[in-house]
């Protein structure tokens, strides 16, 4: 069971640690949660589970108590620390726990055999790296399942339609490989320090023909958005003059046109705009 309010306090105090709000350090004090988020994800023995930010372990323990094979990355050297003195001798050989950024060690050091035998992600993401790290973990090897602790806002904003403001690049890459589950709403209250935010257990499921789109296409899909009030015509005669103009014929062809913005394209059409090789 997750630690409450009151002993969490008293536990950051013996380690002489204050919650950093850059980190998005709310560490979670609802049992309730802990258990959603490995119902969620399917969790069962045996499983390959990569977390990001465990903080000071409760979800951590709750998925080893489970029986998974967890790599772990914690960014505060502290917290790290804890860890590394509580919980990894109780689970030598089940917990794998890296020091260092998530965005730079997405899936934590799994290795790329383990991760193409595959995996599920089960994590409380801090804002400030939730869209650059679910960026580098669409590039693949894709997991099977994520279940994403994440400001409200933010999951609205990976879950938008378009047509809508919120719907952006991220959403196509995101709805292009991963149907979007029933997830969960989360309360301030199940955190300590409670944010000023209500949060969501985003649930991500795997396509089974996901679509995973090139390097060069993303950069291409972020410049359009970046400029998401400028017609998508005058965009890409600008920055692709030969696919950009069989791409806008398409459009028109499905009911849009080069007077078409960014944010009105649906993701299935993304999905043919195509750049040249270098």
């Amino acid at each position: 069971m997750p630690l409450s309010p009151s002993a969490t306090r008293d536990l950051l105090g013996q380690l002489g640690h204050f919650p950093k709000r850059a980190l998005g350090q709310n560490f979670l004090v609802d049992g309730n949660i802990v258990n959603k988020s490995l119902e969620l994800a399917g969790v069962r023995p045996g499983d390959t589970v990569v977390e990001v930010g465990p903080g000071l372990g409760t979800l951590t323990t709750a998925l080893l108590e489970a029986g998974v094979d967890l790599w772990a990355v914690e960014f505060d050297r502290n917290l790290h620390a804890h860890l590394e003195a509580t919980i990894l001798p109780r689970f030598p050989a089940t917990f794998h726990l890296l020091q260092g950024d998530a965005v730079e060690h997405p899936l934590a050091g799994l290795p790329a055999d383990r991760a193409l035998a595959g995996f599920k992600v089960v994590a409380n993401l801090p804002y400030a790296i939730s869209t650059p790290w679910m960026d580098a973990v669409f590039s693949g090897p894709l997991p099977t399942n994520l279940v994403l602790m994440l400001q409200q806002e933010a999951a609205q904003r990976y879950a938008a339609k378009p047509g809508s403001k919120q719907f952006g690049a991220i959403s196509i890459f995101l709805q292009s490989a991963y149907d979007i589950a029933p997830g969960h709403k989360v309360a301030a209250a199940c955190f300590h320090p409670r944010p000023d935010v209500e949060s969501y257990l985003l649930n991500l499921v795997r396509k089974p023909a996901p679509f995973v789109f090139a390097p060069e296409v993303k950069q291409l899909i972020r410049a359009c958005f970046q400029q998401r009030r400028k017609q998508l015509g005058a965009l890409l005669r600008d920055k692709l003059p030969d696919q950009g103009a069989a791409w806008i014929a398409e459009l028109t062809a499905a009911g849009h046109g080069p007077q078409s913005r960014a944010e009105e394209v649906p993701v299935a059409l993304w999905q043919k705009l195509t750049v040249p090789a270098a």
